[in-house]
């Protein structure tokens, strides 16, 4: 049985040159995932949904690092009830996270959520096709999160536990059963802790359908550990050309995610935003405190939108020459160092003055930068 159109086959190219598999374009309110469209950066908040001023606090401050989709937690009705409260003070889409009660989500549909979560495994069949007219009705996405952790019981026992197989039979039943009743606006996920069977699940299921995949590790554990497993999972995948939707899943502050899936996109040449900074491990030649200076420059662009390649080198010899790609940079060497741009020594600084000098030579660029993007 075929899923989705006769595109599925074809590809489409990356901003990195490589093939992208087809997919069929859905709109979670005005953020369009799939299609033509680029990978999008997505989040969790960690607050009680229903604790208003919270909430949009932390979706502030998670759109200024680089969110472009939000999913709340509907774990009650009045935090479903929320939704258009929060709706009003942010200004990206919302996503309503539901589990077990079908009522949650006809409830956040109805409340304005720009798209649902549900997970076959906890929300029966028998509920869904409520679920279903509910969101054609208001031109919902519904997303089909498939966990390893929340399998049917009847796909967990034949697959004699949550292989990858048994991830991409849950998602294509669900699939089936959604096109039967004549809808379509779907995402999907296949998730599991475990890396390589996240990465097969996908890989097989992409072959399978041409619906929009939204591609996460879950429960990746804290930040390094997050990192890592993200960084494996979704890096791979996303070279392949599969993916279209991101999250990388921390345990605590969701602003950890941003700078380790801004940080795969960047370094897949899939998407530029942010400062991207590199930095020498260190060595005997080194002579200043560059791990204090990597951290304060970290700091004090953690709210920067714009791209720029920063180096931050130990060494003031080798440094303009091994980081010459870089837009900008400072190369140290005993108490003092050098500032340059493209490989081309600026200046000579004091240590003390790194930051200061490094800071007022990246605001010259981007504002060099903007003159010529508004002349053009």
């Amino acid at each position: 049985m075929l899923y989705g159109d006769d595109k599925r086959n074809t590809a489409k190219y990356a901003m990195n040159g490589t093939k992208r598999r087809y997919t069929k374009p859905v709109f979670i309110g005005s953020v369009q995932v799939g299609g033509d469209a680029p990978v999008i950066v997505q989040s969790m908040t960690s607050t009680k949904t229903d604790r208003i001023s919270e909430t949009v606090h932390q979706i502030i401050k998670l759109e200024e690092a680089g969110c472009e989709i939000i999913r709340l937690a509907v774990p009650d009705a009045p935090a479903a009830e929320a939704i258009p409260g929060i709706k009003k003070q942010i200004h990206i889409p919302v996503i309503a996270d539901i589990h077990f009660d079908h009522r949650l989500a006809l409830r956040a549909i109805e409340c304005g959520a720009d798209a649902i979560r549900i997970n076959p495994g906890n929300l029966g069949k028998e509920f869904m096709l409520s679920v279903i007219e509910a969101a054609r009705r208001k031109n919902v996405v519904i997303r089909i999160g498939i966990n390893s952790g929340s399998l049917e019981k009847d796909i967990l026992s034949s697959h004699g536990g949550p292989t990858s197989e048994a991830l991409v039979e849950s998602a294509l039943r669900t699939v089936a059963f959604f096109e039967e009743h004549g809808f379509f606006s779907i995402k999907l996920s296949l998730k599991s802790s475990n890396v390589r069977t996240m990465i097969e699940a996908y890989r097989t299921i992409s072959g399978k359908t041409d619906y929009p995949l939204h591609l996460g590790v879950t429960e990746a554990g804290g930040l390094v550990s997050s990192a890592v497993k993200s960084s494996v999972g979704l890096g791979i995948l996303l070279y392949e050309g599969i993916g279209d939707t991101v999250r990388v899943s921390v345990t605590g502050d969701p602003m950890q995610e941003m700078p380790v899936a801004w940080g795969v996109l960047r370094a897949l040449d899939i998407r530029k935003r942010g400062p991207e900074i590199i930095s020498c491990p260190t060595c005997g030649r080194c002579e200043i405190d560059l791990p204090s200076l990597v951290g304060e420059v970290e700091d004090r662009l953690a709210s920067m939108k714009e791209y720029l390649k920063i180096a931050l080198m130990g060494c003031v010899v080798n440094g303009p020459g091994e980081a010459a790609e870089a837009d900008v940079g400072i190369a140290g060497g005993k108490r003092s160092g050098v500032l340059f741009r493209k490989g081309a020594i600026l200046k000579k600084v004091k240590e003390g003055h790194f930051v200061d000098s490094l800071m007022e030579e990246i605001e010259k660029i981007i504002k060099e930068k903007n003159k010529q993007s508004k002349s053009c």
